[in-house]
């Protein structure tokens, strides 16, 4: 099940793996912090920061995000539009991470935590050996807003 972070969590996972929180970085995450559960870009992210007059450049959000994500302090996802979102990982790498549904009309992003393909998974693993560490579902429809609209 997903947890919530600290500033002082997210900076202890970034020095373990010797890397500093810089003040750039510490800005960067606080976004996240600030905003749980949303799926934002690197321009919402820029968008955020320059809303709370923040002087931290674009090319330094991208730089930070890709960062963050190779260390796995963030998670990035792709949602087949062609832009790349991230969240806190809040995953314990023994279990699931949550899957999303898509709104192809409006481009929300819905989580939800039911894992269904246990049963798969160990079908795989008796019938072709391979097992299965982690998987990740998107569905892509319309929202309920969306279909109220039309």
């Amino acid at each position: 099940m997903a947890q919530t972070f600290t500033m002082d969590d997210l900076k202890q996972r970034l020095q373990a793996r010797q890397h500093k929180m810089t003040p750039q970085r510490q800005t960067v995450l606080q976004v996240f912090l600030d905003h749980p559960g949303e799926h934002l870009s690197a321009e919402d992210v820029y968008g955020i920061l320059r809303q709370g007059s923040s002087e931290i450049g674009l090319a330094t959000v991208y730089r930070s995000l890709e960062l963050l994500s190779d260390l796995e302090i963030l998670q990035k996802m792709e949602f087949g539009d062609g832009c790349s979102r991230y969240e806190v990982n809040t995953t314990n790498p023994l279990e699931h991470h949550h899957h999303h549904l898509i709104c192809t009309t409006c481009g929300k992003v819905t989580e939800f935590e039911d894992d269904l393909l246990d049963e798969l998974e160990g079908d795989i693993q008796n019938k072709l050996g391979f097992k299965v560490l982690n998987h990740q579902v998107k569905f892509y429809g319309t929202c309920k807003e969306c279909q109220k609209e039309n």
